[in-house]
């Protein structure tokens, strides 16, 4: 093998590396982002302060649950995924069918003794 694709596949497999850290590192900030503000310090108080529920209940009731949803609200609808799943098949396909052909161009061709 000529040193040159040495040097050409080294240089691929690190951009490849490369992008894919980018790509990790754009994308981390935001898995880890919540629309929560960051938890107070804690207080060091003799006793704790009320929850805001006790402020207009007696503080012998028990606080009541937050009602739960069990819908999320801004998820990605079935369609996109479909088309998206869609998409990334018929990329796969055609990658599939562009690298076999390349592949049977540069195979030598054998040719059968007469």
């Amino acid at each position: 093998m000529n040193p040159t694709q040495y040097l050409r596949r080294f240089v691929a497999a690190l951009a490849a590396l490369a992008s894919a850290l980018l790509a990790f590192a754009v994308t981390t900030p935001a898995a880890f982002a919540s629309g929560q503000p960051p938890p107070l310090p804690p207080i060091r108080e003799k006793h704790p302060p009320l929850t805001p529920v006790h402020v207009h209940q007696p503080v012998h009731q028990a606080p009541v649950p937050a009602p739960a949803h069990s819908v999320i609200i801004g998820g990605m609808p079935g369609w996109q995924i479909a088309l998206i799943a869609i998409g990334a098949a018929l990329l796969a396909a055609t990658v599939a069918v562009l690298v076999d052909r390349a592949w049977a161009a540069r195979r030598k061709t054998i040719t059968a003794a007469a």
